[in-house]
């Protein structure tokens, strides 16, 4: 494993994470999230106005729609593959794309690990490209919902990741140097 663990320095700054320190087969810090309560659900469901009765009326989901449970929202757990590429990027690097798919439910009571490895390198000429596979997975190790990622990373000695972002061209990644 490379040396990409972030740092932070005596003022609580957070070190940024360089491309040029990155390799194929890093692996990014598990975030575990539960064991997800009907509280979690419901402040969920109320953040966004989301009120499908699925996600807190246990009778409803149960009954009416043959659910063995009260659903973990699926876009909490698309938050949660979020959450683990952004903090992994640090506020330095840019979560351009985040892709995903919902394979199994996931219900109150569960305990999901988020995690994510990555499975390749494209250095463009301003900075660099970071393809992650990463996923949530429950505490019977089903992968419920599995995904990939792209972010990018400023150079050690380059300038930092424009902000606004600015995607490569279709030409700049056909020149990229790609390492899988």
């Amino acid at each position: 494993m490379s040396a990409a663990l972030e740092t932070m320095s005596s003022t609580g700054a957070v070190s940024p994470r360089y491309f040029d320190d990155v390799a194929v087969g890093d692996r990014l810090p598990e975030i575990v999230k539960g064991p997800m309560t009907t509280a979690h659900l419901m402040r969920w469901s109320s953040a966004i106005e989301n009120w499908h009765k699925i996600h807190y009326d246990r009778t409803f989901a149960q009954q009416h729609d043959g659910l063995p449970d009260l659903l973990v929202n699926g876009s909490l757990k698309q938050n949660f593959l979020v959450q683990i590429v952004k903090d992994w990027a640090t506020c330095h690097g840019w979560p351009w794309k985040v892709g995903f798919q919902f394979r199994a439910m996931d219900v109150v009571g569960s305990t999901l690990w988020v995690w994510g490895e990555v499975t390749g390198l494209v250095a463009l000429e301003r900075y660099g490209l970071v393809e992650i596979k990463l996923g949530i997975r429950n505490q019977d190790g089903q992968q419920s919902t599995p995904g990939t990622a792209s972010v990018a990373l400023p150079y050690r000695d380059g300038p930092p990741v424009p902000y606004p972002f600015v995607p490569p061209t279709p030409e700049e990644l056909a020149r990229a140097k790609v390492q899988t």
